[in-house]
């Protein structure tokens, strides 16, 4: 195979990684859609214990983020630096991003000891085992599909969510206002094909890990009705 028939094999198979990924977020988001919470908020009903309690849940599953993607980081390769590298700078970024989560629910009214002190609901104990279990594998190219999923919900849906939340003061939903701009991880994330598919030789392995990180999350948000709600 030649250096153009090679390119052109890559080139389809980026394509068809994106279009089977498009199909898997436009599918998790018609679900999403129709949970009790979000048809909720979409429908203007709303009301603040909602709001604190999607902050309650939503926290234990930043915190935990962080913690899963470093141990993700330790155990990618030096062939893979790169991927190391920005997912290192997306810990960075958010590790402290639950704070602001605490800070929101303060100023919605809510009690800091409550937040601080809950526990995680059974969805986000599945969410985080099965992110943890991952993230424990050598070069866990799966939690990239993960990521798709996550990411995807803080660049695409956290934003009009924000909105539909007022009146709350804006001091109440920074989090969900998307104030902080996108990442490095963001951008990763949104784009796939950057480096889920770093050579040739390993490229199906990679897309399919992808695919299957993508789809277990989808199951878990799909399945637990606790994470359905946050």
């Amino acid at each position: 195979m030649n250096v153009v028939d090679m390119q052109s094999a890559q080139d389809i198979a980026v394509a068809d990684m994106l279009r089977k990924l498009t199909i898997e977020w436009a599918d998790f988001e018609t679900r999403l859609e129709a949970t009790p919470l979000i048809r909720k908020l979409t429908c203007g009903r709303f009301e603040l214990a909602d709001y604190q309690a999607f902050l309650i849940n939503l926290r234990q599953q930043v915190k935990d983020g962080a913690l899963w993607m470093s141990r993700a980081a330790s155990n990618i390769g030096e062939d893979h630096f790169e991927i190391r590298s920005r997912l290192m700078q997306h810990v960075v970024a958010e590790h402290r991003d639950f704070r602001m989560l605490e800070t929101d629910y303060v100023a919605s009214g809510g009690d800091l000891a409550r937040i601080q002190g809950a526990e995680k609901n059974v969805g986000s104990e599945a969410l985080s085992a099965w992110m943890f279990h991952e993230a424990s594998r050598p070069n866990p190219f799966g939690l990239l599909g993960a990521m798709f999923i996550i990411e995807g919900l803080g660049s695409i849906k956290a934003a009009a969510w924000g909105r539909l939340v007022e009146p709350q003061p804006i001091e109440a939903h920074r989090v969900l206002r998307n104030v902080l701009p996108p990442d490095v991880m963001t951008d990763v994330a949104q784009r796939p094909q950057r480096i889920v598919i770093p050579r040739r030789n390993t490229r199906d392995t990679h897309t399919r890990e992808l695919f299957a990180g993508t789809n277990r999350v989808d199951q878990i948000l799909r399945r637990e009705p606790q994470c359905r709600q946050v």
